[in-house]
């Protein structure tokens, strides 16, 4: 079978790094580019941090291309509390070589969307939504050219992380998310009740290091700084990989369960904005919109992770 293509729109941060990392060393896979978004630290971090992840795994070929700075009617709301002053505190590597593109994200969406076969594109959103909401604003005519949109964001039992009542991609920008859940287009949603139950741990870190390669030990260093929040704040053993979810969603979906229902965007609650308001035991009548996931084999998800990471 051809790889299955796709775009990873994103703002790296440790846990898309080590999703775009996961793409990269997976054959099934054809990375169309990576499109970075303002969300987890400002444009220029994650513009330069998708440059560093594609070197580390030896592919400077990717294309990266900067979008949009900030949100669609909102300030930005960044996490450096979060995943560090640069967005991949962690480990010290160098700054790159390979360049930016030319093209603004939002154009090399609407380009790519409408030269590639209709249905055989992918969008893999780790971020707040803003490119590709934006992207379905300027040229409707690619909305129904996708094939499908896996993306990690929300929450339904877990509730929020960055307020009481929502996940910080959806918070950062809902009325984006609103376009892009009121597409109609097949969604696959990997919520926070889903990343929380694959939560790191010693062994699997120590794992990661064991490959004894650049990649591994960068992505140990990386998982190392990124539970110390999770595990002060939630108590937990480890810290959740969210974004990753996604391309092992891509990969193995059996991995995975949920169920498909109507999931609406809080844009006006005055404390529930950017919540996922997820009709998970279908009672407001309103249509199914999305799949969102529930559980997933978190043992499969970190020997693929694993056994992938050790392949750059």
């Amino acid at each position: 079978m051809s790889p299955r293509k796709i775009i990873i729109d994103t703002d790296p941060g440790q846990d898309d790094a080590v999703a775009i990392l996961l793409a990269l060393a997976s054959p099934e896979l054809e990375v169309l580019g990576i499109t970075c978004v303002a969300g987890n630290v400002p444009l220029p971090l994650t513009s330069k941090n998708a440059r560093i992840v594609c070197e580390l795994a030896g592919r400077d070929d990717v294309r990266v291309f900067s979008g949009c700075e900030a949100p669609l009617t909102r300030q930005l709301v960044t996490a450096e509390h979060v995943h560090g002053k640069t967005g991949l505190d962690g480990i010290d590597l160098p700054d790159p070589v390979m360049p930016l593109q030319d093209a603004h994200a939002v154009d090399f969406l609407i380009e790519t969307l409408r030269a590639e076969p209709s249905g055989s594109v992918t969008l893999c959103p780790i971020g707040p939504l803003t490119n590709i909401a934006t992207a379905f604003r300027h040229a409707p005519d690619i909305v129904g050219r996708v094939a499908e949109i896996v993306l990690m964001g929300g929450a339904y039992f877990e509730v929020g992380n960055v307020t009481p009542a929502a996940e910080f991609n959806i918070y950062v920008d809902p009325e984006a998310a609103d376009i892009v859940f009121r597409s109609g287009l097949p969604i696959v949603v990997m919520p926070l009740d889903v990343t929380h139950k694959v939560l790191t741990t010693r062994a699997r870190v120590e794992a990661f290091r064991g490959l004894g390669t650049k990649v591994g030990h960068s992505v140990a260093s990386w998982t190392d700084f990124f539970e110390r929040f999770d595990m002060a704040k939630y108590g937990s053993e480890g810290a959740p990989l969210h974004d990753p979810c996604t391309i092992a969603y891509l990969l193995k979906p059996d991995l995975f369960s949920g169920r498909h229902i109507n999931v609406e965007i809080e844009t006006e609650g005055r404390f529930t904005t950017g919540m996922t308001v997820a009709d998970w035991w279908r009672v407001s009548g309103r249509a199914a919109n999305a799949m969102f996931m529930g559980d997933v084999d978190a043992e499969g998800f970190y020997t693929l992770l694993t056994e992938r990471i050790g392949r750059l």
